[in-house]
């Protein structure tokens, strides 16, 4: 699930298939009509369909190069039939001179076919150039570590190409400690990227500035409603049915200690994973405190409900997550298991958050079918802090410790 991306193989080898199966199909073609001319001269004329090898080097390979290698082949292929018998000859030859024509005609539609192919293809590849990178500002990939903790992020998208949908997440190192956020925007796919760009921009600056995590929170608040306003043209209170919106925020903060508060409006509570020494890790579900409604919904209270999580020890994970990962669904209706697979993922030995996103992101694409019902984000925390060690004290001889 790192950067949602899908499998694939070698840049080139998309390319070199298609060339090698259009040579193939084309020596085919061309072979069988030959034959078939050379061994039934009194039955039906095939000659015509020479036509049809740089054709098929079109549809197989879009590359004018092996187009032009076909069409010569055709012509080539009308060597054999060169020679035609005495009483027939003006029928053969109107026969050779009409496939001649007919392949030259297919030659130049292709060729044109083709140029505006490449363009197009050109143009596609630097619109994606250009989303992606839009994209990656949006949801920025997080760093492999900050501050002693090892990251990991991923995310999948209902709509097709997309790298950015209805969910957000941002790790930052800040004077307070490594910040984290992750949330859900109502909606999925791409009509909810404003309301993300404008929540995680938010963020960015705000946990950099504030020093309190409600401080965070109320930022993001007052972040949403401007967004929400704007969006409306100010017509609407964003409160009203026609500007309705939310977000599903939990804001963590990870002390150097290990201490871990949150704030949750209306977010699922992470996983923690406990790495054991012997055998596969386990995985619980925290629910360590109340949890306030979505952003967008109502106002903050005056007084905010600050949760302090049990300390996250050295070798232990968080795994946050967004309800789509919990909800998505096999043919059959069964709910995805993430608990089991997290576990799955986790392995024996330490943890490795890199392999627990990617394992789950596999197995949730393995478990709906590659049908996404909803947009999911992970993000995998581990403290990878060595614990203090006690210093050894020196003996100091009692002469030296005189003259100090």
């Amino acid at each position: 699930m790192i950067g949602s991306r899908a499998g694939g193989g070698p840049p080139g080898a998309a390319p070199r298939y298609g060339r090698r199966a259009a040579a193939a199909l084309m020596c085919g073609w061309l072979l069988g009509i030959v034959v078939w001319e050379l061994s039934c001269p009194y039955g039906p004329r095939v000659i015509q369909l020479l036509a049809a090898a740089p054709a098929i080097a079109c549809a197989f390979t879009g590359n004018r190069l092996c187009m032009l290698l076909g069409g010569a082949s055709a012509l080539f292929a009308l060597v054999p039939l060169g020679i035609p018998a005495p009483e027939n000859s003006a029928d053969a030859l109107c026969a050779r001179v009409g496939a001649c024509a007919a392949i030259l005609t297919v030659v130049a539609a292709g060729y044109l076919t083709t140029g505006r192919h490449s363009r197009l293809v050109r143009e596609l590849e630097r619109a994606q150039e250009v989303a992606a990178a839009a994209q990656q500002a949006v949801l920025r990939p997080l760093p492999p570590r900050l501050e002693g903790i090892e990251l990991a992020g991923g995310h999948l998208s209902v709509s097709r190409g997309a790298a950015v949908g209805g969910d957000l997440y941002e790790v930052l190192a800040t004077p307070y400690g490594v910040r984290v956020i992750i949330g859900d925007a109502r909606g999925h796919g791409l009509a909810a990227i404003g309301t993300v760009a404008a929540v995680l921009g938010s963020f960015r600056d705000a946990a950099h500035e504030e020093r309190a995590l409600d401080g965070v929170l109320r930022r993001l608040d007052r972040a949403l409603e401007r967004h929400l306003r704007e969006r409306a043209g100010g017509a609407y209170a964003p409160e009203s049915p026609e500007a309705e919106e939310f977000v599903t925020v939990l804001l963590l903060e990870v002390g150097p200690d290990g201490e871990v508060t949150a704030l949750n409006c209306g977010h699922p509570w992470p996983y923690r994973l406990l790495e054991q020494t012997v055998g596969p890790a386990t995985a619980r579900q925290t629910a360590p405190g109340e949890v306030l409604p979505p952003l967008g919904l109502f106002p903050l209270p005056a007084e905010l409900p600050l949760v302090h999580c049990a300390p996250l020890p050295a070798g232990d994970a968080l795994v946050l997550h967004t309800d789509g990962a919990e909800d998505a669904r096999d043919p059959g209706g069964a709910f995805f298991p993430l608990r089991r697979a997290l576990m799955e993922a986790a392995g024996p030995g330490p943890l490795v958050p890199a392999a627990v996103v990617e394992g789950v992101r596999s197995a949730v694409l393995r478990h709906t079918g590659g049908r996404l019902a909803d947009d999911v984000a992970l993000v995998a925390l581990r403290n990878d802090r060595r614990p203090p060690s006690a210093t050894p004290s020196l003996s100091v001889p009692a002469g030296d410790a005189r003259h100090r």
